[in-house]
């Protein structure tokens, strides 16, 4: 498999079968998961990052888990529309999960905005302490850029 544009992930998939999203930070990868349905995208993990090797089988061993299928990545796309060192260093490690797991279907998603929607959600919303809102917020903007892929695909009719 290889990296595919987000509207070709869902023939490259088995029905039925979850999808986990990923925001990759500097210091964390926030994981979330779908449903089978690919409806509903929900918080799941947070991986400190050490050597991507170890970091990649993590992942692996969260989808196998799940019975996960394909993963969408976020994308940090300059306000411009332009790509910058972030969106290189995401698709490099893109490209790295498809060394270890070539059959692996990839998709990547413009995440703009996601980890500032989901701090002001859980500052205004849910009233959060600053400390669980570091916590927290990788994983929930995973989710954030997962449920706005799984909108776009239009599993959430």
């Amino acid at each position: 498999m290889a990296v595919l544009d987000l509207l070709d992930l869902p023939a490259a998939l088995p029905a039925y079968a979850p999808v986990l999203g990923l925001d990759l930070g500097e210091k964390t990868i926030g994981v979330a998961v779908s449903d089978a349905t690919r409806a509903i995208a929900s918080p799941l993990e947070l991986i400190r990052k050490g050597k991507f090797t170890d970091d990649a089988h993590q992942l692996f061993k969260l989808m196998e888990g799940r019975g996960a299928k394909g993963v969408v990545i976020g994308l940090p796309v300059n306000m411009d529309g332009t790509e910058g060192p972030r969106c290189q260093s995401v698709r490099a490690f893109g490209r790295n999960l498809l060394r270890l797991r070539p059959d692996l279907p990839i998709a990547f998603w413009d995440e703009r905005w996601s980890t500032q929607a989901v701090q002001r959600m859980m500052t205004d919303e849910a009233d959060l302490s600053r400390a669980r809102r570091a916590e927290l917020v990788d994983k929930m903007a995973a989710a954030y850029i997962l449920q706005g892929a799984l909108d776009r695909l239009g599993y959430a009719a």
